[in-house]
């Protein structure tokens, strides 16, 4: 199933009745932002930790 948000949008406003969990605080994700400083592309991170495998 595929929800499309446009801009301004809610989440709530959506998805149907009973999806999202009530009384649980939700995750705000916008405190990690910037929170890992990389020295490296993760590109060039993610090829050599799958490299391991072989």
């Amino acid at each position: 199933m595929v929800f499309i948000l446009k801009k301004g949008q809610r989440l709530e406003e959506i998805l149907p009745q009973g999806t999202l969990p009530q009384g649980k605080k939700r995750l705000n994700a916008k405190k990690y932002v910037g929170a890992l400083n990389l020295k490296e592309d993760p590109l060039v991170i993610q090829k050599r930790m799958r490299d391991e495998w072989e």
